[in-house]
């Protein structure tokens, strides 16, 4: 059985707006400006996790972010990215742009429930906030993955949103990468 794992870069405040700043959000570019000398840690974690990904679960918008800045690029993580199954859950994509993906048309939870019936491994899930609430809201995601940013943005869209009831966490890991980012895993704590 596969495992929705929910991977993404968060601001101390759980922003996940903007990262690089190409949205045109007043306080974007936060993952270089606040990263610095830490991604080369950071790199070297995202190429670990990718060699160890079964294939990736993206929305539309976040599918054609990815296929616009990895699909021409060489090396080893580009490489990977490139060549995993990739998963995109919309209702208008008609012609993806990245390859080896399979368009999810379905009801969301439906065809996330039977795609983690299919598939062993970790499916992971990068940036497709909207997604990632829906996965939490309906109990399908199985790890959270968070590079935590030191820097507290006060707007913008967060990871969390509303839920219809609580979600307990349990951490799994937690270690520091570079001098200022924190990396941090939790998993859901089923019957709490």
């Amino acid at each position: 059985m596969g495992k929705i794992v929910i991977s993404t870069n968060v601001s101390l405040d759980g922003v996940v707006q903007d990262p690089d700043g190409a949205e045109g959000f007043r306080i974007g570019g936060w993952f270089g400006q606040f990263g610095g000398k830490d991604l080369e840690v950071w790199a070297k974690v995202s190429l670990d996790e990718a060699l160890r990904t079964e294939a990736l679960l993206l929305g539309r918008r976040s599918d054609e972010w990815f296929a616009a800045r990895w699909a021409s690029r060489t090396g080893e993580w580009a490489e990977r990215l490139n060549a995993l199954p990739k998963y995109v859950v919309s209702a208008t994509l008609e012609d993806p742009k990245w390859t080896n993906t399979t368009v999810l048309k379905g009801e969301v939870v439906d065809e996330v429930t039977k795609l983690k019936q299919e598939l062993d491994g970790d499916i992971v899930v990068y940036a497709s906030y909207q997604l990632g609430r829906t996965l939490i809201e309906h109990d399908l995601v199985d790890e959270l993955r968070l590079t935590v940013f030191p820097v507290v943005l006060g707007a913008g869209e967060r990871l969390f949103g509303e839920t219809s009831d609580m979600k307990p966490m349990r951490l799994v890991d937690m270690r520091t990468l570079g001098d200022g980012l924190a990396f941090v895993t939790y998993q859901p704590v089923r019957d709490a």
